[in-house]
Formats: C-alpha cells, sequence, structure tokens
C-alpha cells in the first residue's frame, strides 16, 4: 500500500525558475503516469517543476499507484510537483488559465496528459525558445500506429523559418491556415526523416498552431491575452490552443521545431462535449467592426 501523497506547497511555484510544465488533466491515470515518466526522464535541461491540475469525475487520477510514484520520482530528482484539482470543470481554456497562474517561471510548457516525451525533449525546446527569441515553439505529436501511412501531399506544407519567427497574422482560408496538416498521424516523422538530420541537429519552421506539447514564454503568453478568452467562450469548446497560439503568433511570432520528441498515446479522448471551437469565437470577436 502507497503512503499517502503529498500535494506540494503551492509557494514553490511562486518562484521564477526557468521552467514549469503543466499538464491538465481529466479521467487518465494510466496515460498521466505515461506523461510523467517521460518528464522524470528528461536529461540536460535545468531546474523545472510540475504543476498537475486534475478535473476527474472521480478520484484524482495523480492518486493512481502508477502515477503517484512518478511524482515521487520527479520529487527525487529534484523537481517541485504542485498536485491540484480544478472543479467545477469550466471548459478547457479556463483550467489553462488556472493552470498558467500558478506558475511564475519564465517559460510554459503546456503538455496534455496523454504525451509521452523522448529523454532530450525539454532541453531542445528550450535551446530553440532562447535562440529565437520567440514567443513559442513546439512539438508536434506523432501518432506512431500511422508510422507506415506516408502522406506526401502534406510535406509540401513544411517550410522552414530562415532566422528567428517574425509576427504573422493567420486566419482560415489563407495557405498559412494550411500548415496545420504536416501535424496529423505521422506526418511530421516522415518529414524528419527525409531531411537526415545530424545527432543534436534541429530546425525550426512555420505553423498554424501545434497541439498537445507547447513551449510559451510566459510573459509573451500573457501579453498576448492568455487563456483569459475563457470567459467569452462556453464550457463545451475546444480549440482552446489554437486561439492562445494564434494570439502570441500575431504579436511575438512561434515556431514548430523538428525533431519532435512528443508521442500521441493515442488514447480516447476525455473531451466529449466540444460543440464550439473556441479560436472560431476568439477570431468572430476581434475581427469583427469596430463601432465608428
Amino acid at each position: 500500500m502507497n503512503r499517502p501523497l503529498d500535494l506540494g506547497p503551492p509557494e514553490d511555484f511562486r518562484v521564477a525558475r526557468q521552467l514549469d510544465v503543466l499538464i491538465p488533466t481529466r479521467n487518465r491515470p494510466a496515460e498521466l503516469a505515461v506523461t510523467l515518466s517521460g518528464l522524470a526522464a528528461q536529461e540536460g535541461v535545468g531546474d523545472f517543476g510540475v504543476v498537475v491540475s486534475d478535473q476527474s469525475d472521480g478520484e484524482a487520477a495523480y492518486r493512481h499507484p502508477a502515477a503517484a510514484t512518478m511524482v515521487r520520482a520527479l520529487r527525487h530528482r529534484g523537481h517541485p510537483v504542485l498536485l491540484t484539482r480544478r472543479l467545477p470543470r469550466r471548459g478547457l481554456a479556463e483550467h489553462r488559465a488556472a493552470l498558467l497562474a500558478a506558475s511564475a517561471a519564465r517559460y510554459v510548457l503546456c503538455l496534455d496528459d496523454d504525451v509521452w516525451l523522448e529523454p532530450d525533449t525539454l532541453r531542445r525546446l528550450v535551446t530553440a525558445i532562447e535562440e529565437l527569441g520567440c514567443g513559442f515553439v513546439g512539438n508536434a505529436v506523432h501518432g506512431l500506429s500511422y508510422a507506415d501511412d506516408v502522406r506526401p501531399a502534406t510535406h509540401r506544407h513544411y517550410e522552414e523559418w530562415d532566422g528567428p519567427p517574425t509576427p504573422e497574422r493567420i486566419r482560415p482560408g489563407t495557405p498559412e491556415w494550411e500548415r496545420a496538416s504536416i501535424h496529423p498521424a505521422a506526418n511530421l516523422l516522415h518529414v524528419t526523416q527525409k531531411l537526415r538530420l545530424a545527432p543534436g541537429a534541429w530546425r525550426a519552421y512555420k505553423v498554424s498552431w501545434i497541439g498537445g506539447c507547447v513551449l510559451y514564454d510566459r510573459a509573451k503568453l500573457v501579453d498576448s491575452g492568455g487563456f483569459e478568452f475563457w470567459r467569452q467562450v462556453p464550457d463545451n469548446h475546444q480549440g482552446e490552443d489554437v486561439a492562445a497560439q494564434l494570439a502570441v503568433l500575431a504579436r511575438h511570432g512561434g515556431a514548430g521545431v523538428l525533431p519532435s520528441g512528443a508521442y500521441h498515446l493515442e488514447s480516447p479522448t476525455t473531451v466529449t462535449e466540444r460543440d464550439v471551437e473556441a479560436w472560431e469565437v476568439v477570431l468572430a470577436d476581434e475581427d469583427a467592426p469596430q463601432p465608428a
């Protein structure tokens, strides 16, 4: 029998460390354990903390023995972990806003609860955002069950940045919006294989948005509005990450990074009520004609 799990003191996350990883979770104890295991094995990156916010219908997912063990492993390796619950549920954007408010780190990684990271992923992402100086960088997640499903038509949307990313105003119906088609399945994995990068090398490429694993400059995310648009959208939404990234892109620019060390666990979604795209609501408000 495991001993009771310490939830961690919130004051540990009021210090301006280099990086905090922010994980929203619901009804996914096994997936959360795998996600935390990837973080516990990270190498070559400085001090980072982890905040897990749970909205499970029953017992919090982090209390499952496997997840709890990974929490203890992270702490054993010197990484503070804060375990919280955010109830009642008010939608994905509100959940992410609460996580963001819990951190004072320079960089925050918004990591989904069903993503495993290779051991050098955090190091590469931090290196990239420091060198590029943009608002966010991200690793699109690979779906390895599609590893043999090569889709060459999507590869044409891969375009590298020549120098630091610049701000971009991206909207549906534009060629830039179609960049997202490179991220489903294992498309980005196939693009990476064709590049034959030297060990340790990475590339920054142009994106419209990235799901699952996105590292933000926290100050630039907050400057762009963060996830405070949660008050504009109904609870039953998705696409909150798209809305936030479009805002950051417009002010500070952003980039995808390959190779990606992020792997999607391909579990069924726990967000079953997703009738509204948050980005559609936010863009409609932003692009509406202003009174004379």
